[in-house]
């Protein structure tokens, strides 16, 4: 596993694009040009990674974080992919990816990370949930692929941060309460 490098964008997209061929783990409906794959991933930066993993100098899966949104207020908070080419599921590739992305996003000061996972795709919630990820909310109905209207489930995983945890009184047990 490594960072990607611009030479990666051809088979980042290609595996990008079997997904959307082939899977509900895009939305998209139409295979993303080369061009516009080199422009996903110039608007990756520092503190959004992309990452790919290699087998025997082919790529075989990559994954990355990209913002949330584009509000200043949601800067902290990114969006996991992870993406694994057809012939090299069941094997690990997206877990180790994943676990890297969980790992340069604490790095890179994130605080929150979200995953969209569609409805049906049990093994992507599965490997979430067994990195912390949790299960947040559906939204119903939200996209139509192959024909059918699809749930899309929310997961989170938040970093532990001091603001988030409640600082001891000294001497005392913490609970504010006198004796």
């Amino acid at each position: 596993m490594r960072p990607a490098t611009a030479r990666d964008v051809p088979a980042i997209t290609a595996i990008y694009n079997d997904a959307v061929r082939t899977t509900t783990a895009t939305f998209d409906l139409e295979p993303r040009s080369l061009a516009a794959g080199r422009g996903w991933f110039r608007s990756h930066g520092r503190r959004h990674p992309v990452l790919v993993a290699v087998r025997d100098g082919v790529i075989v899966g990559w994954a990355s974080l990209s913002p949330w949104s584009d509000r200043p207020a949601y800067d902290r908070t990114a969006e996991v992919s992870v993406y694994v080419d057809a012939g090299a599921r069941g094997r690990g590739i997206g877990r180790r990816l994943l676990a890297r992305l969980v790992r340069e996003g604490g790095r890179r000061g994130l605080h929150t990370l979200l995953a969209r996972v569609a409805d049906g795709n049990a093994v992507s919630l599965r490997l979430h949930t067994s990195l912390g990820f949790v299960r947040i909310g559906v939204m119903r109905e939200v996209g139509t692929k192959f024909g059918r209207l699809l749930d899309v489930h929310l997961l989170q995983r938040t970093y532990p941060t001091r603001s988030s945890v409640r600082p001891r009184r000294p001497g005392g047990s913490g609970s504010g309460r006198r004796d």
